[in-house]
């Protein structure tokens, strides 16, 4: 007779082993489509500095043509990971990269603002369904007690997008005139191109499903396929994609996500041009900007890992949540430049490291196509936020003559995410019994 300390030791070796190959062979890449994603959609606040003027337009009106991304995006989110579901991951992850690419290089032609709208839209439709699709493959990669950490990992990619874009804008910018070429137009180029080089990879080394992984042992496989089976056998069954999108927890995480892009894509568009108030160059801008992003990277890595070893996750989401609104808030307060960047540095790593709990909760009741379209559509109304960072942020601004109005509209925002989150938290099915620390 087996001993069972014996099979359970064993057990336990299989599943750390599964999980660091997922680990290795996925999410590098991932992260680094991710990476490529994130400066190609946050480029535009560098390349404000000095676009905004070459194009005339005011401040309010280059924010709303930025915002324009993530209408498009909204728009065309849910179809595309509908479309994810039937294509497959590795191909349709190919064709986002090959489009938003394309349009991001056009973006260095713009010739006026209304093409330069054209093609913000047209950036968010391509780019849509990157993200979700992501977060989908990551219910068929890992049990429930991984995901928080895995979607951590992936999201330090943005992070370290901010700290690589933010370096590398600044010196870009500084290439004004090169070739005949403005520095702003230089931005785009450089930083669409690798999207477009990136897409063959992807499409050759990443898998759709553990199924079809060739590093992954009979015995990887058959652990994964078991533990992601017991989690499923709890959860609703055969739900059309429609049915998903009107259940009242999908409805309410909608709403619940909206603070996350709201306050991350406020502080991320915005902080070039606080920074730039500093009195500093361009160059030494972006490197100002990339220290805030190296300390989100590390929030990313550490709470998310700290709130795998704690069975009550709502609070790592609620606590930092509350802190970033207090710290945005303080920030408009504080005097100097200094004290008020450690505010800002404060509420960005509090705000961000959130996101990798938030979204385990909509798997602990949706999986399958039900999973793709209900991540999507949280992920694309919350993304609504970065419309209104974005467009509305800078109207409030001028509007008001004061900087305190749009922090405060933030707060606001964030103390109805912590609300939402704590609502949602109480509709939700316990979390499955096996999750225990790795």
């Amino acid at each position: 007779m087996p001993d069972p300390l014996t099979s359970e030791l064993a057990e336990s070796a299989l599943e750390r082993a599964t999980v660091t190959a997922v680990n290795r062979r996925l999410l590098p890449l991932l992260g680094l489509v991710y990476l490529v994603a994130y400066i190609d959609r946050q480029n535009v606040s560098y390349a404000k500095l000095q676009m905004a003027a070459d194009i005339g337009l005011s401040d309010a009106a280059f924010g709303l043509g930025a915002g324009l991304f993530f209408l498009g995006y909204f728009l065309f989110e849910v179809p595309s990971n509908l479309l994810l579901v039937r294509v497959g991951v590795r191909r349709w992850f190919a064709r986002i990269m090959v489009t938003w690419g394309l349009v991001t290089v056009l973006l260095g032609f713009t010739t006026s603002g209304t093409v330069f709208y054209l093609l913000r839209f047209l950036l968010g439709a391509a780019e849509a369904g990157l993200f979700p699709g992501v977060l989908y493959a990551v219910t068929l990669w890992y049990p429930q007690a991984y995901r928080a950490r895995a979607i951590g990992l992936f999201m330090i990619a943005s992070a370290a997008a901010n700290v690589l874009g933010s370096a590398v804008a600044g010196v870009l910018l500084d290439l004004d005139g090169m070739l005949g070429l403005a520095g702003w137009q230089w931005l785009f180029v450089v930083t669409g191109a690798p999207a477009v080089l990136l897409a063959p990879v992807v499409l050759c080394v990443i898998p759709d499903r553990p199924d079809d992984a060739p590093w992954l042992s009979p015995a990887a496989r058959a652990w994964l396929a078991a533990a992601l089976a017991a989690e499923h056998r709890d959860a609703p069954s055969g739900r059309a994609a429609a049915r998903v999108l009107l259940d009242p927890r999908v409805l309410l995480l909608c709403l619940t996500f909206v603070g996350f892009p709201l306050t991350a894509y406020g502080l991320s568009y915005w902080l070039p041009t606080i920074v730039q108030g500093f009195g500093v160059s361009n160059t030494a801008n972006g490197f100002i900007n990339a220290l805030l992003w190296l300390l989100v990277a590390f929030a990313l890595w550490r709470v998310p890992r700290w709130a795998a070893r704690h069975p009550h996750r709502p609070r790592h989401i609620v606590i930092p949540v509350l802190i970033s609104a207090a710290a945005l808030v303080t920030s408009v307060a504080l005097p100097g430049p200094v004290s008020q960047y450690v505010a800002l540095c404060i509420a960005a790593c509090a705000i961000v490291s959130a996101q990798p709990i938030f979204w385990t909760l909509p798997p602990r009741f949706l999986h399958g196509a039900g999973a793709a379209a209900g991540l999507a559509a949280i992920n694309a109304t919350g993304n609504l936020g970065g419309f209104v960072a974005q467009a509305l942020i800078p109207w409030i601004a001028a509007a008001s003559g004061s900087p305190l109005a749009p922090m405060l509209l933030l707060a606001a925002a964030l103390i109805g995410t912590a609300i939402g989150v704590a609502l949602v938290e109480r509709q939700l099915p316990a979390s499955p019994s096996h999750m225990r620390t790795a």
